[in-house]
This record gives structure tokens, C-alpha cells and sequence, in this order.
């Protein structure tokens, strides 16, 4: 399956064009001076890969808000990197500039060229009317193939050995969500065939592993990154064609954690080592790691992959392990062979990979009933989103057992496999099929709100998605829609689904009667929140039908806080956080969010982060001044992207992925960095919103 085009389309409502990943749903405008005429462009000549290009004359761009830009010369060099607070002239030459926006943009011209930027943009200008080369790559890549492969163990590792031929680079710039391309999908059969254009990378790398099929399962995202090949043996172990061996743990738990502590460690010195290549950005990380451990980052940089690893691992671990990123996501895996055909987008996604545990508790151990009895058993009788208050209390869930997944150091943990798991995305084989079947709608994101009881309309009030001036939205509301017209709603091809009503039965109220989705063949909605009361069951039928991922409820849910929750949780969706991260950020910010849980692909987004990587922020008054700890997530292309403070005084991006250091600001200063984009922000506990005016009378 090939990957999306890039679209690039003039503005009707102001000179200047936008530029679409169809794949992720993502635009990017570009203001000029005048409106431009688009010609198609060739590909090739921008010295990174493109997916498409255009071209125009122009004298000026400007992007809505400031992202890093990188000038390189005719020869390659890099003679510019410009962020906040900008003003460099480059004299006339042909120059490539590189926007790390959202989607990746290069644009090529052969002019005088100026970069301003204040807080909120960005322009760069031309010295006179000049054709402009505009190259785009999506961040964002599927499998390009499919392998095939039997459920035994030796075919199994030959199939995870293709998962390495994805990378765009085997030098440390891999660390980069960009140039880690999409794994192959796996489907199991009664023979292997492996497509001769997915034969391992040679790095001279090699993985050993137990006959094992949990082991091969933990195996797959190491073995993807570092383009290794994987092969069954007694004793576990990373080996090189140079004589190089690195025993790993014996036992399952001993070797997932040596399998992880690798992934994570040479993740980590990529990030450092690459700012040896064209991306030469002063990086905090970097500094640190100087300061600890001598090391030859460009020597380390013309590595082969081979010497790189065996010099890697001769840093001990310890003295750089406080400066990982937050890893994005652990997931508990159990060891049927059907879940074979996720390894691909788990190792894509650089999961950990566990074995789920054996010993999980059963429904009368744990269910999210007696779990959220200390938040919602207040309100219960008042009013909740079940037309039956005391059948709804009796039910149970019938899709299995409730699994308690153990904790894990990452952000998010998810769960494939049998039973209803509490805390943790419930992970579904076929959403992350479902999500390359999506039919990408490149003008706009469509969004359908659906409410089948007006006393529940208080969580429609004001605009719960849109308002962002550079992208656009097209949201339908639809009060009391009856059975066929709610049929209809789900049936059409949107981004994303909120529903606000009562459920019953594993099905939707409304006043005509009520709607099963295990009924419908197929629907439209890609993602979605279904607040209603226990409406885990539909979510998962709505996947099964064709959806990607969605937020549901585990039990009842009274009124007030699905209010609460839901707007919340539009607006944390509206601002780029991914369903896993929005819904984490609620259930920090109340209570009662303990009785939503993630189903499907909870990686999956509504819209892209205003300054493309989502993050909230927590705030403490210290005298005159604040003390700012801003908490980052992961870009939604992968881990590997880099965040930078627009706060005087930065000069050096961070390796994205949890607690940035502490800034102390101004009162100035603060409001500055607060009003660059809509964030979440904490307070003495209390939660706010970065435009909030309630949030001036706290600080």
C-alpha cells in the first residue's frame, strides 16, 4: 500500500496556499504577498526525500506560528538555523530552507533571503518576486508490502527481520520520526514469502532469541530500529559480524527488560549523536551528556551501524539513564499468534513489547464498577447517561474478564488481548488495519456531534472544535437524530464522532427506538467518544465495523462529569492531543475519568498540536517570579522529535518525551510563553487553560 501524495491548494480567502499530508489529516498554510498560480514541481533536487512539489513566484512566506528552519547552501551546509526571535539576512545564493512543520517542507530558490520571527511567526522574504521550489514530505508512512509468514517460531523472526528494510537511514538520524519508515504488514499463512524489496538492511547485526512467541513479540521493536536480523537460539543475545556479543536476560522477564533497556539507551544516544549530521541543533541532552561521559559524537556519527552499537553499549547505562525520554508506550501483549499481524504498527510506533501477565484479576476482583465508586457513587441517582439506572448497575461488560495491567514507565500502556483491561488502551488487531483503509478528506476536518437528549446539551454549549485559524473544520451538529438518521451520521466518511447520549443494551438511544452498531456493516467514523454510560461494547463494535479508535465508559456516568469530561476532552483533542494523551491529561485533571478507557489505536489524532508537539504545563509562584515545569508529549509522527520553549533565554531544544527542566519567569515572560498557543495548565492543583481568563486571577 503506497503512501498519500502530498495536496498543495491556493487559499480562497487570502494570498497564499496550504499544503496536506492526507495521510495524517494535517495542513499547513503559507501566507504570501499576492495570490500565486501553483505549477507541479519534480520531486527530486531538494536533497532530503519529498513526496511532491510545487512551484510559484513569490517575494514572501509566512507560516501562522514559528517553527525551527534550517538554511543549507548550495554545497549542503548549514548556514542558518533560526527559531524565536529571528533576524538573519542570507546574501543572494541558491539556498534550501527547511521548515519543520507539521508536514516537512523544503523550499528551494536562488535569492537574497531574510528569516524574521516573533513569538507567533514567522516570515521569510525574498530580496524580489522569485519562483520558489516547494518540496513536502508526509511525517507519516504505511507499509509499503505485505509478508507473509507461518506462526512457527524461525519463520516468525525471518518476518520480524524485514521490519528494518522501513528505515529511511541506518545512521543515528533513525532517531528522527521522519526517517523511520512504516514496518511491512505481517499476515499469517501456511508458508513464508518475503518480497525480495524487504530483505534486512545489512548493518551486521543480529539478534538471538528463544523459540519463544512472546519473546519474538518483545523482540520486534528493537530489532525494527536497529535494522537487525532476528534468529532463534538457547542464548539470547545481540551479536555483530564484527565478533561483537551482548548477553541478554535469561527468563522472559529478564530478557524483555534487557531487550527494552538496549531500545531505550541507543534510542537515547542517537538523539545525541545525530546532532553530527545535517541536524546540527544545540541540543540540552547533548550538553549533559558531555559533561559525563567522553565520547567522539562525530566519530561515533561515520560509524557502521555495527561499531556504533558495540560503542554504545560500552557506556554504561547508568550514567545517562536519568536523561531517556519518557518512553511513549508499553504494551502487554499476549501470546496468541493472530496478534503477529500488530507487530508491525507496535514496532512502528516503538512500543515495548511485554507479555501480559498470567495472574491479572478477575471481574470479581476488580471491576470499574467498585473502582469508580469513590468519585461517582455521590451522583449516582441524580442523573446518568443509562435509561435504567438499576439494570445498568447489575450488568456487566460480556466481552471477558477486567485485566489490571501492570504499571509501566512510559506514558501510555495498552493491552492486546482477551479482557476488558482497566487503566489502559485496549488495544484491537483490526483498528490499525482500518486505519490504512481510511479515506483521507484533504479540505477539511469533519467532525459530527451527535446529542439524542437535550437535558444532556450543556456539553454542546460554545464551540467544541474549530477556532483555529490555520486549519479548517466543518462540524455538524445533530440534537434528538432519530435511528435512521443517527445510522446515516455513522455511516458518513468523518474524522471524528462525539457522541452525547444515554446507552442501553450496547446500543444508542434515541427517541424512535435504539441503534446496535453490531448491526451495521460498515461506518465512516474514523475516531470518536461514545459519552454515554458503558458504551465500551459499542465502541468496540464500531472498530470491528470499520473505525480506528475511540474513548469510551467502563460503567455508569453521572451527568455532570460526562459534561465535564466530554468538553474536556474536545478541547484536548481540538488542540492535537492524540486520544491516549487526551484522555491521560483528563483523568489527571478529574476524578471520574478512571471510567474511560481508550479502545482501538489510541495513537490516533483529530487535528496536529499548534506547535506540533502537544504539551501542558504546571506552574508554581515563587516570590515575584514562577517556576514553569512544562511536561512534553511525543509528536505524533514518533518519538524522536525535539521541543523548544519560546521563552527568552533558551537557546537549545529538548529531546521530546516528559519534565522539561524549570523555567523562571516573568510575570511577562509567562503571559508571553501562555499566549503562543492553547495549552493545559495547572495551577495549586486547580486546572486552566492557557487563554483562560480565570487563569490571570490564579497566577
Amino acid at each position: 500500500m503506497q503512501s498519500v501524495t502530498p495536496t498543495f491548494t491556493p487559499d480562497d480567502d487570502r494570498p497564499g496556499l496550504t499544503v496536506v499530508d492526507p495521510i495524517e489529516n494535517k495542513q499547513f498554510p503559507l501566507e504570501t504577498a499576492a495570490p500565486v498560480d501553483l505549477e507541479t514541481a519534480p520531486a527530486e533536487g531538494f536533497s532530503f526525500p519529498v513526496d511532491g512539489a510545487t512551484s510559484f513566484v513569490t517575494d514572501r512566506l509566512a507560516l501562522p506560528y514559528v517553527v525551527p528552519v534550517y538554511a543549507r547552501d548550495a554545497e549542503g551546509d548549514l548556514c542558518f538555523e533560526g527559531e524565536h526571535h529571528a533576524n538573519e539576512t542570507l546574501p543572494a545564493g541558491e539556498y534550501l530552507l527547511e521548515l519543520m512543520a507539521p508536514v516537512r517542507l523544503y523550499v528551494s530558490v536562488d535569492a537574497e533571503v531574510t528569516v524574521r520571527s516573533s513569538d507567533d511567526r514567522l516570515t521569510i522574504e525574498f530580496d524580489r518576486p522569485t519562483r520558489v521550489r516547494l518540496g513536502a514530505r508526509s511525517q507519516h508512512d504505511v507499509p509499503a508490502g505485505t509478508v507473509r509468514t507461518t506462526a512457527e517460531p524461525a519463520a516468525l523472526a525471518a518476518a520480524i527481520s524485514t521490519f528494518g528494510s522501513a528505515l529511511k537511514t541506518t545512521a543515528p538520524d533513525r532517531a528522527f520520526p521522519t526517517l523511520r519508515g512504516h514496518p511491512p504488514r505481517l499476515v499469517l499463512d501456511d508458508t513464508l514469502e518475503i518480497p525480495a524489496e524487504f530483505d534486512p538492511p545489512e548493518t551486521g547485526i543480529r539478534l538471538v532469541v528463544p523459540p519463544d512467541t512472546g519473546a519474538l513479540y518483545a523482540a520486534a521493536p528493537l530489532a525494527y530500529y536497529l535494522g537487525a536480523t532476528v534468529s532463534v537460539g538457547d542464548e539470547p543475545r545481540l551479536e555483530t559480524d564484527r565478533g561483537f556479543t551482548d548477553p541478554l536476560g535469561q527468563g522472559e522477564h529478564d530478557l524483555e527488560r534487557s531487550l527494552e533497556r538496549v531500545l531505550r539507551h541507543c534510542f537515547f544516544l542517537d538523539c545525541v549523536v545525530r546532532t553530527e549530521g545535517l541536524y546540527r541543533t544545540a541540543l540540552y541532552e547533548r550538553r549533559v551528556v558531555e559533561e559525563r561521559v567522553d565520547l567522539d559524537f562525530a566519530e561515533l556519527y561515520a560509524m557502521d551501524p555495527a561499531a556504533r552499537l558495540e560503542a554504545y553499549r560500552s557506556v554504561p547505562v547508568e550514567t545517562v539513564e536519568d536523561l531517556h525520554p519518557a518512553w511513549s508506550l508499553v504494551t502487554y501483549v499476549t501470546p496468541e499468534s493472530r496478534h503477529a499481524r500488530s507487530l508491525p504498527f507496535l514496532a512502528n510506533d516503538l512500543s515495548i513489547v511485554r507479555a501480559a501477565p498470567t495472574d491479572s484479576q478477575s471481574p470479581a476482583q476488580s471491576t470499574p464498577s467498585t473502582r469508580a465508586q469513590t468519585p461517582f457513587s455521590a451522583d449516582v441517582d441524580a442523573f446518568v447517561r443509562a435509561v435504567s439506572d438499576d439494570a445498568s448497575r447489575e450488568r456487566r461488560l460480556e466481552t471477558g474478564a477486567f485485566v489490571s495491567p501492570p504499571d509501566a514507565d512510559a506514558f501510555e500502556r495498552a493491552w492486546l488481548g482477551e479482557g476488558v483491561p482497566v487503566g489502559a488502551n485496549k488495544l484491537l488487531d483490526g483498528a490499525f488495519e482500518n486505519a490504512l483503509a481510511e479515506s483521507p478528506e484533504p479540505e477539511t476536518i469533519e467532525i459530527t456531534v451527535a446529542c439524542t437528549d437535550d437535558a444532556m446539551a450543556e456539553e454542546l454549549e460554545g464551540s467544541l472544535y474549530g477556532g483555529r485559524d490555520e486549519l479548517p473544520f466543518e462540524v455538524s451538529v445533530h440534537r434528538r437524530p432519530s435511528v435512521a438518521e443517527l445510522e446515516s451520521l455513522l455511516a458518513a466518511e468523518v474524522d471524528f464522532f462525539h457522541y452525547v447520549g444515554h446507552v442501553e443494551d450496547g446500543a444508542f438511544v434515541c427517541d424512535d427506538g435504539t441503534l446496535s452498531p453490531a448491526t451495521l456493516e460498515s461506518v465512516g467514523v474514523d475516531a470518536f467518544l461514545l459519552n454515554g454510560c458503558r458504551s465500551y461494547d459499542l465502541g468496540v463494535d464500531l472498530i470491528e465495523a470499520g473505525g480506528v479508535g475511540g474513548i469510551v465508559t467502563l460503567s455508569e456516568v453521572g451527568n455532570p462529569d460526562a459534561v465535564a469530561i466530554g468538553r474536556l476532552i474536545a478541547r484536548l483533542l481540538n488542540g492535537g492531543f492524540t486520544l491516549r494523551t487526551a484522555l491521560s491529561v483528563a483523568q489527571r485533571t478529574r476524578l471520574v475519568g478512571a471510567q474511560y478507557v481508550v479502545v482501538g489505536d489510541g495513537s490516533a489524532a483529530v487535528t496536529q498540536s499548534g506547535g506540533g508537539i502537544a504539551n501542558r504545563c504546571h506552574v508554581t509562584p515563587v516570590g515575584d517570579r514562577y517556576r514553569v515545569t512544562i511536561h512534553v508529549y511525543h509528536a505524533q509522527a514518533g518519538m524522536g522529535g525535539l521541543y523548544i520553549p519560546y521563552v527568552d533565554g533558551v537557546d537549545h531544544h529538548f529531546v521530546a518525551g516528559g519534565d522539561l527542566p524549570p523555567l523562571e519567569l516573568s510575570r511577562d515572560e509567562l503571559r508571553r510563553f501562555l499566549a503562543l498557543e492553547e495549552i493545559p495548565v495547572e495551577v495549586d492543583g486547580e486546572f486552566y487553560w492557557s487563554s483562560d481568563p480565570l487563569l490571570e486571577r490564579a497566577l
